[in-house]
């Protein structure tokens, strides 16, 4: 009888995956012509991929067509991986959650310097200005993280009392990947290829360095007509600690099984001892570099958009689910939205809601 069962199960479980799997390949098939910039695609149920495809080219000059191991940038996805670089340090007894903002950077206004605390870059309630917002109008040159704090160092206000309020923050994690270069003496690339790259074996990620090699690299581009343009960097774009990163869904996934198994740190603790309510969207959170729902047993998300790419990825690590949706194409949130719906609908109706938290990131 419990073997008549067992096989019932999945007999339906390959079923519903089978449609799940035709209702996926229709959407992006009909989005996404295969000569045109496109998309890579991930869905892993109880820990099992189920679907796994990429769509469109990689790069419209050669002509590589996008696979599970072409790196797109990860704009701020990559927020997730800066976080857990500060984390590390706060685990080997380097620094602590506490230290005021002008304990690692001595040359900031003290009024500011002195009232900022990691924590409150980390959960983006520092108040900390926006760096655009102050960044030359004339500005010729791309911006890297020192670039940042040469702009904000002697500004003597912030947007609100520093954990008062939720405001996105690229400016903070910027300030967040010097803070690494200065605490562990290594460059921010350095950093997280050595405690978190190399650790967990994403043998491809890399974090953007002008002019260095990135392996399968995906460009990014822009609709402009009815044509695509290549637009793959901008003057904001080649900050490390707020957007840097380039992976794969074959490297991703790597990530997301090492947070699920707390192979680095465990995550959940993580979050309940340092996320913080977002007060304007109820029962939502951020942490670690995560936007999050039903704290006692997370719905993890983040978006990355940046001027060629669109990523969505969302993480339910107590069912070892997992979306990853990654495209060089920057206007295809769309696509990614509804990718999540037809999840919901199949398989995970809690994760409909989580879509309301990217507008925080706009």
């Amino acid at each position: 009888m419990t073997k008549c069962l067992t096989m019932a199960f999945l007999l339906s479980a390959t079923s519903v995956y089978a449609q799940l799997s035709d209702q996926l390949d229709s959407l992006m098939q009909a989005t996404i012509p295969a000569d045109r910039p496109g998309a890579a695609l991930l869905v892993v149920v109880d820990g099992k991929a189920v679907y796994q495809k990429g769509y469109g080219l990689a790069n419209q000059k050669t002509k590589a067509a996008i696979s599970p191991k072409t790196n797109f940038r990860m704009a701020s996805v990559s927020k997730q991986f800066t976080a857990m670089g500060i984390l590390l340090l706060e685990k080997d007894r380097k620094l602590s959650l506490d230290d005021p903002l002008i304990r690692f950077f001595p040359e900031w206004q003290p009024t500011v310097g002195k009232k900022v605390r990691i924590s409150h870059l980390l959960t983006h309630t520092s108040g900390v200005l926006d760096y655009e917002s102050v960044m030359n109008s004339n500005q010729k040159e791309q911006l890297l993280d020192a670039d940042v704090l040469r702009l904000l160092k002697d500004q003597d206000s912030v947007y609100f009392e520093p954990g008062s309020q939720f405001r996105y923050s690229n400016s903070a994690y910027c300030l967040l990947a010097l803070l690494i270069e200065r605490v562990s003496g290594l460059s921010f690339a350095t950093f997280i290829k050595q405690r978190i790259f190399q650790p967990l074996h994403m043998t491809e990620s890399v974090v953007y360095e002008a002019g260095k090699p990135i392996p399968n690299r995906a460009m990014g581009y822009r609709k402009q007509g009815n044509a695509y343009v290549f637009s793959d960097q901008s003057l904001t774009s080649a900050t490390k600690g707020d957007g840097g990163v380039y992976t794969s869904l074959t490297d991703y996934r790597k990530w997301i099984e090492a947070l699920q198994t707390n192979t680095l740190l465990n995550l959940n603790a993580v979050l309940a001892r340092t996320g913080k309510a977002i007060r304007s969207y109820r029962s939502s959170y951020y942490g670690a570099g995560w936007f999050y729902q039903q704290p006692a047993s997370p719905i993890l998300f983040h978006s990355g958009t940046t001027c060629g790419f669109n990523n969505f990825v969302v993480s339910i690590p107590s069912s070892r689910f997992l979306m990853a949706y990654f495209s060089n194409r920057a206007d295809n949130k769309a696509n990614a939205e509804a990718v999540i719906r037809i999840l919901a609908k199949a398989l995970q109706p809690e994760i409909s809601n989580i879509l309301a938290l990217d507008e925080l990131t706009q």
